[in-house]
């Protein structure tokens, strides 16, 4: 299984959350992400949480056409 490093892609306040409930969290829990980028996703693809956006179709199309490209 592969690790990361919640401090690299987790804003400061949720860090130390446990999983369930950064999965639960606004899409803002993210780091990088805004909360207008965040209302902007909810109104784009009915995204609220990031839970929502790791099982987003485009998401998930994107990874896997990158992961094509790696395996080349």
């Amino acid at each position: 299984m592969a690790s990361i490093d919640l401090d690299k892609v987790l804003d400061k306040a949720w860090a130390d959350k446990p999983l369930p409930e950064i999965l639960a969290a606004p899409v803002g829990a993210l780091k990088g992400v805004s909360d207008r980028d965040g209302e902007l996703l909810q109104e784009a693809f009915g995204v609220k949480t990031v839970a929502d956006l790791a099982e987003l179709k485009y998401v998930r199309w994107a990874q896997a056409l990158a992961a094509l490209d790696s395996a080349k």
